[in-house]
């Protein structure tokens, strides 16, 4: 992973890396068919299986809501491996020495949408669950 760093003043920092694991750098020390496996080919069959449960079921507002931020940030998470064989990553925060490691946008977008399918499902069932 290749870095480099501004910090902004705060909490914010801006770190340029290239990540060609998954979120947070997991699965980075995997050989390079492992990784194309899990992060491109299981990414990819995962957003058609996203693709599909949006026509095929029918989601509440706030579940289709968040189906559709987890369906964005993996397919620009995608592109961006399919582009170039890795993601760039760029944002860290956190409050003086307590930091989290470096992600970017669309992982805060596939991060909220599966708190919001989640959180909407575990609220209250649908009513095709209903006895």
């Amino acid at each position: 992973m290749r870095t480099w760093g501004v910090n902004l003043g705060g909490s914010v920092r801006l770190e340029y890396a290239e990540n060609t694991g998954g979120f947070l750098s997991c699965g980075e020390g995997l050989p390079s068919w492992a990784r194309t496996a899990l992060f491109s080919i299981g990414n990819a069959a995962l957003l058609i299986a996203c693709a599909v449960s949006v026509f095929s079921h029918r989601w509440r507002r706030l579940a289709l809501l968040g189906l559709c931020l987890v369906f964005a940030g993996g397919i620009s998470n995608l592109v961006d491996r399919f582009a170039h064989g890795r993601v760039v990553d760029f944002l860290n925060v956190g409050i003086g020495p307590v930091r989290t490691g470096i992600f970017n946008i669309a992982d805060v977008a596939i991060l909220f949408g599966a708190a919001l399918v989640v959180g909407r499902h575990a609220r209250s069932p649908s009513p095709d669950d209903a006895p």
